[in-house]
This record gives C-alpha cells, sequence and structure tokens, in this order.
C-alpha cells in the first residue's frame, strides 16, 4: 500500500526531518538514509518501522541539521604553513612575484577545519525517535484512507460472488434434471422404453449427479467468504493471509468450472474468477 509522511521539528540546538515513502511489495524492504555521523540511529529507526509496518517497499529519510552555534571554523596552521613555504620556495627559485593573500591561502584545500559540537548520541536519538513517530502516525493515516476505499471494492465485490454462489446452487439440481431427460428421451427412443431403459436411465442420472456434484465447492467456497469478511474488519495485518485465501477461493472455482456441465454455470464460474483476480489484485495493495 502506498504512503507518505513527513514531519520536520526544531529546536534551539538541530533541526530535524524525517521523511517516509512506502509502495506495494510482497515483504517488507526498508532502506534507512541517515547523517553520515549519525550511523547508530539507523538500527532504531529500522526496529520503530519493522514494528509499525508489515509489508511494503520503505524508504526512510533522516535529516539532522545542527544550527550555526554548534560549529566553529578554525583555520588548519599545520597546512597553511607549509603553502606559505612552498609558495616563497616557488618564488625565490623561479623569479615570481610573492603575491600570498590570507583569502589566497584560506581557498586552498584542507586550509580550515570545520569543528562541530558532537551531539549527545541518546538525546539525539530521542528526539529522532519523537520526529519518527509523528512522520509513521501521518503515514499510517494516508494509508489507512487508501485501505478503507479498498475494503469497500473488495467487500462489494464478495457480495457478487456470494451472489454468484446461490445462482450456482440453484442451477445445479435443474442442470441434473435436464441432464436426465435428455437421457431418457435418447435412450426411449433406442430402446422403446422397454424396463430395462428406464432403469439405466436412474442410474446414468445418478452417475452424473455425482459426478457434477459441486456442494462440498460450494460450502467451502462461502466459508472462504466469510473469512474473508473477518479479515478485512481485523486491526491487524493480514495482506499475506488474504493472498493465500484468494488463492483457495481461486481453487475452489477451478473445481466447480471442471466439473460443471451446463452452460450457464460454466458462463456464472467465468465471471466468479474474474471477480476473485479483481480482489487479488486490490489486496497486494493491503497490509
Amino acid at each position: 500500500m502506498t504512503g507518505y509522511g513527513r514531519v520536520r521539528e526544531e529546536n534551539d540546538r538541530r533541526e530535524i526531518t524525517v521523511e517516509l515513502r512506502s509502495v506495494n511489495h510482497r515483504y517488507l524492504d526498508l532502506t534507512i538514509k541517515v547523517p553520515r555521523l549519525c550511523g547508530y540511529l539507523e538500527d532504531m529507526v529500522k526496529q520503530r518501522v519493522s514494528a509499525a509496518l508489515a509489508r511494503g517497499k520503505v524508504d526512510v529519510f533522516v535529516t539532522v541539521r545542527q544550527k550555526d552555534g554548534d560549529a566553529r571554523v578554525l583555520p588548519n596552521a599545520a597546512v597553511i604553513r607549509g603553502y606559505v613555504e612552498a609558495a616563497r620556495a616557488v618564488s625565490a627559485e623561479y623569479g615570481l612575484p610573492d603575491e600570498l593573500t590570507a583569502l589566497s591561502l584560506l581557498r586552498m584545500p584542507d586550509a580550515l577545519d570545520v569543528d562541530r559540537d558532537e551531539p549527545d548520541a541518546e538525546q539525539l536519538t530521542a528526539e529522532v525517535a519523537a520526529v519518527l513517530d509523528k512522520a509513521l502516525a501521518e503515514h499510517d493515516a494516508m494509508r489507512s484512507r487508501e485501505g478503507a476505499r479498498l475494503c469497500e471494492d473488495v467487500a462489494q465485490r464478495a457480495a457478487l460472488i456470494g451472489e454468484m454462489i446461490d445462482f450456482i446452487e440453484k442451477r445445479s439440481p435443474d442442470s441434473v434434471e435436464e441432464y436426465r431427460a435428455r437421457i431418457a428421451q435418447r435412450m426411449t427412443e433406442i430402446l422403446d422404453g422397454s424396463e430395462l431403459s428406464q432403469q439405466r436411465i436412474l442410474q446414468e442420472a445418478a452417475l452424473f449427479a455425482d459426478k457434477v456434484s459441486v456442494t462440498e465447492e460450494l460450502v467451502r467456497l462461502r466459508s472462504h467468504l466469510h473469512q474473508l469478511d473477518q479479515m478485512m474488519r481485523s486491526k491487524t495485518a493480514v495482506g499475506r493471509k488474504l493472498d493465500f485465501l484468494v488463492q483457495e477461493m481461486n481453487r475452489e472455482a477451478n473445481t466447480i468450472g471442471s466439473k460443471a456441465n451446463d452452460y450457464e454455470i460454466a458462463h456464472t464460474v467465468v465471471e466468479l474468477k474474474a471477480e476473485i483476480e479483481k480482489i487479488r489484485e486490490q489486496i497486494q495493495n493491503l497490509e
């Protein structure tokens, strides 16, 4: 499920920004970017995000900007002395004018050192954790809105599947009776209505009824629909369970289609499988 959350907070020491972006993924694929000097934050971020999210490709960006008062720019005396000595040596060797200035020296590589006060690791970790929790809440709110819309769509499709199951259940005995009537007519024509033909008709009808019976499949399919409804109402992550459940629903639909010897049932099974596939596509977006 896609989601986004971004929170920026500032205090008298630093400015902290946490940004989360997530897209659909079968498992939890987490990428974390923290400041180079604050690598110790990564483990905390991973634990908190993993506790909040079950799956998805998630990118987390943490930015920490120290206030100006926490940095001091100092001249690197040893490096500057080396530049001065090298410049004077070149000037004396080749008779070139010595035009060194303070500004030209400070422009040389490594002539300046930036001394920053290292932030207290425990304090910074606590501050970033607080901002991260707010970003996760914002991210979750966006995903909850999207999830509500997806659940509504899945519920509508599940209702359609329930209506199709009702039709197949009602139509199945009629298809057996129609087959029995066709067999009776054909065998009566061949055997001229003898007693043997009537017994054979009953046997053929019984065999056909047993062969095309989809009662067990319909019962299981109804059970799967009930489980689907319960899972969609759950407050916990059920995405992977839904994946498995929809596979089982598709399996039952295939079995009904293979048993059906009736055009109307076969046509309904095609529509039923199409709705199951649409549900499968939607639940890929659910956690």
